[in-house]
């Protein structure tokens, strides 16, 4: 059932509002594909972008692409798996859980890349990193192209 007005029900109906009862599910999964995605086509082009200006900036946004794209994958593994739609508290319990891991994740694997990386260059990691972790979301939010009624 969707819980949408009459103003809101076309929009409801081309997906360009959510609703509650579509919170999660099948459309959200994915969604959470495209990011993923589009989270590795940055990440692959951020790389590649590094690629002329010498091997320790090559490395250091193969890393940075690398550290955001394990620690996303992590979450959405975390934040997707089974649960019951009769106890929301525990869908928000994971999602808290999961961004607690990511976070651990991304300060242990840049802790790992500091130590024992001589020559890493910080503007190429952190520059990959939050590229990879914020572009691409503008493009994957947008809804999908499909038939209209």
């Amino acid at each position: 059932m969707r819980f949408c007005d009459a103003y809101t029900r076309g929009l409801c109906r081309r997906g360009l509002i959510q609703t509650h009862s579509d919170s999660v599910g099948p459309a959200n999964k994915a969604q959470l594909k495209r990011l993923l995605q589009w989270q590795v086509a940055f990440g692959m082009g951020a790389v590649l972008i590094a690629l002329p200006f010498g091997i320790p900036a090559l490395v250091s946004a193969a890393i940075g692409a690398g550290v955001c794209l394990l620690a996303n994958w992590v979450f959405a593994l975390r934040v997707f798996r089974k649960y019951r739609a009769q106890q929301p508290g525990e869908l928000v319990m994971q999602i808290y859980g999961a961004e607690i891991i990511k976070i651990v994740l991304i300060l242990g694997l840049f802790s790992v890349a500091f130590a024992t990386i001589e020559d890493l260059n910080l503007p190429a990691l952190l520059g990959t990193y939050f590229a990879v972790q914020v572009l691409p979301a503008l493009f994957a939010s947008r809804p999908d192209p499909g038939p209209t009624n």
